[in-house]
């Protein structure tokens, strides 16, 4: 009999045959405890050796006191040694240097003064569901990834990535669309992600066979 699916609040959700949990696997929702990033049910991470500072292991220069933040959608999987560079880590490089000045001068004091090194802004990171980030990717400042998006191994991927793209590559590009426009759209209409969790367990045979004439007669119905 399969186990019940655990709830979105399950430090470590992933079950080993002898029954003990993986300890490098967590659904980030209930391992993070960081007020600038914000992540959605169920999306997890997984790391060859585990942590207890998961904020720390993906996202090294977002700080409590970063003007930016990280946003992760529902139901995405980030592998091992993915890192999601955010805003804080930027330097200004339009003058004549890129040197960080403004962080040796007070540069974390709450309500200083704009510096002439800060960069121009603070672009807030942006994961939507579903996604699959691959092993050593490197999110960079500002990126959008949408719904779906499937980012490869060892990716550096920065900008905006189309919805059920997928990307490889340094600098990442995207190689191919999984689906065509028009199922693109209607999957995002779709939305299964937002669905009761029970709901999508019964249908799961239809989201991962691509089934979607079946999955959009099941929103129909509502059941």
């Amino acid at each position: 009999m399969p186990r019940p699916f655990p709830a979105p609040d399950t430090r470590h959700p992933l079950i080993l045959p002898d029954g003990t949990p993986h300890a490098g696997t967590v659904f980030l929702r209930a391992a993070l405890d960081h007020p600038r990033i914000e992540a959605g049910a169920y999306s997890y991470a997984s790391a060859d050796t585990p942590t207890d500072d998961w904020a720390g292991r993906l996202a090294p220069a977002l700080h409590p006191f970063s003007p930016e933040r990280l946003v992760i959608g529902r139901f995405c999987q980030i592998a091992h040694g993915a890192v999601f560079l955010t805003a804080s880590a930027n330097h200004r490089h339009d003058g004549f240097s890129s040197f960080p000045f403004a962080i040796f001068d007070g540069g974390f004091d709450e309500g200083r003064p704009s510096m002439p090194s800060d960069p121009a802004g603070f672009p807030d990171t942006v994961i939507g569901n579903d996604v699959w980030i691959g092993r050593g990717a490197l999110i960079l400042p500002g990126a959008r990834i949408g719904d779906g998006a499937i980012i490869g191994a060892g990716a550096v991927v920065g900008g905006t990535v189309p919805p059920y793209a997928v990307v490889a590559g340094n600098p990442g590009r995207v190689l191919r669309m999984r689906f065509d426009a028009a199922t693109v759209d209607r999957l995002r209409a779709l939305a299964w992600w937002d669905w009761p969790v029970a709901r999508i367990l019964a249908h799961e045979a239809a989201i991962c066979g691509a089934e979607l004439a079946a999955l959009e007669r099941a929103a129909a119905a509502g059941g």
